[in-house]
């Protein structure tokens, strides 16, 4: 792109409001006056300054990158390599290209961060920063205990999760040639800017990555970050000791594909381990529950499930919506939308003698992208070559699989609704008793007659 694209510009202006830059301006002072770096000239500041303040809110490698990349900044076009320390002009610009800058802004600042050369920078390189990045992101969330009920804690697999999503986020990247990344293969490809910010501009994760770990990481400008959306509050019933499959990465990476308004609270609804593996249980506990997500492990710790758009009904017909769709957490992260090839979305039946009885997801009968049996703790993913309603490949390790783990999570706020079925009945302590109801078609005679409940 040559220089005038490869720096900032003697025409740099920032974006932050007054208010913003006065907050931005008295943390570069902070930095500026610290007492640890007597060396360093007042209008600049050192990395073990930064460190300093960041204490280990933020990984070092992380750390690291973004003073490299703050120091790499060139305002005059004229500079023959990084300047020694972080000026007031180079932090204000960084913050400015990080946190409110387009796309072709924020590729300038992550070039930079990968090297101190003008230039292309091979594939492997991009791959080590977007690692960096995803677990400074878990790090520092659970560093400032913005969890928010979830775990910090790295679920087990094959692959670390971080690498795993990771990986995930690489793919998007187009090369050159328009194929995706998609593998080894690809490490010694070159990544030239062009490439960078066409992958910052179709994966926004990437930059809500990095504004997570400015804000919460240096502490600055918090208040203009809302991670509700990104974060969504895991409510499990109290005092009931729960882990669960998901880990904080794969709940961000589902919660991203939700409808907007359903991605602020997940509320535990059933789990194999908690309710028991009883397939009676399973409805009772999930069904007119409105939207929400289902996921399990099989016996080869592949971790797999399906988004409900729609509340779950047992009857023998097809339910859901467009909305719906199947994922795939471990080995290797995916999400799989509607082909409109057919309505398949949903199907959950119970005590029907010549249909099948379970929870399915995309498919046919028999035939289903997920299945999970009336015989429970058992299923299948069927799809060869991909699921004719969400053409997702197979989910599972094996084919016909089993599985101890098994979760639903309802998502977004619960309706009027579903808060008055909170209201327990007799019915309602019992969900199997519950479901048979609903099997036989028998209506439920004390729905409605509850006891309006004294304010308290």
């Amino acid at each position: 792109m040559g220089n005038s694209g490869s720096h900032v510009g003697q025409n740099f202006c920032s974006q932050f409001l007054p208010e913003e830059q006065a907050e931005i301006d008295r943390l570069f002072d902070a930095l500026s006056s610290d007492k640890n770096s007597p060396n360093v000239s007042s209008k600049s500041f050192s990395l073990k300054a930064l460190q300093n303040h960041v204490g280990g809110a933020v990984p070092l490698e992380m750390v690291t990158r973004l003073y490299d990349g703050m120091r790499r900044v060139d305002l005059t076009g004229k500079a023959k390599g990084p300047s020694e320390n972080v000026s007031q002009e180079q932090f204000t610009a960084s913050m400015s290209h990080l946190l409110k800058g387009n796309s072709e802004e924020k590729s300038l600042m992550i070039m930079k961060m990968l090297s101190a050369t003008e230039g292309p920078v091979k594939a492997r390189e991009v791959q080590k920063f977007t690692e960096d990045l995803v677990g400074s992101v878990v790090h520092v969330l659970s560093h400032r205990q913005e969890l928010r009920g979830w775990t910090g804690k790295e679920a087990p697999g094959p692959a670390p999760r971080v690498q795993v999503l990771a990986a995930q986020l690489l793919s998007e990247m187009k090369l050159q040639d328009g194929k995706r990344f998609l593998g080894p293969q690809w490490l010694d490809c070159d990544c030239d800017r062009a490439m960078i910010e066409d992958w910052v501009f179709r994966v926004p994760h990437v930059a809500i990555f990095l504004s997570v770990v400015i804000h919460k990481g240096f502490l600055i400008l918090c208040s203009s970050l809302d991670l509700t959306t990104l974060v969504p509050e895991c409510q499990v019933d109290q005092g009931r000791g729960f882990e669960s499959i998901l880990d904080i990465l794969s709940v961000m990476y589902i919660n991203a594909h939700l409808p907007r308004e359903q991605r602020h609270c997940w509320r535990l609804l059933f789990s194999s381990e908690l309710h028991g593996h009883s397939f009676s249980q399973l409805c009772g506990h999930i069904t007119h529950r409105g939207p929400c997500v289902a996921v399990l492990e099989d016996h080869d710790k592949h971790v797999f499930g399906g988004f409900a758009s729609c509340s779950w009904e047992v009857k023998p017909q097809f339910q859901g919506d467009d909305r719906c769709f199947l994922f795939s957490i471990c080995p290797s992260m995916a999400v799989y939308t509607h082909t409109g090839y057919n309505d398949h979305y949903m199907y959950l039946n119970h005590g029907q003698q010549t249909i099948p009885n379970g929870l399915g997801m995309g498919g046919q009968h028999n035939y289903f992208g997920l299945w999970v049996d009336v015989d429970f703790g058992k299923g299948h993913s069927r799809a060869k070559p991909t699921c004719t309603t969400y053409n997702s490949p197979q989910l599972s390790a094996q084919e016909n699989f089993q599985f101890d783990k098994m979760e639903v999570w309802a998502v977004g706020d619960p309706s009027e609704e579903q808060l008055a079925k909170g209201n327990k009945s007799i019915l309602d302590v019992d969900p199997e008793a519950q479901a048979l109801l609903e099997i036989s078609g028998r209506s439920r005679h004390s729905e409605g007659l509850r006891e309006i409940p004294d304010d308290e």
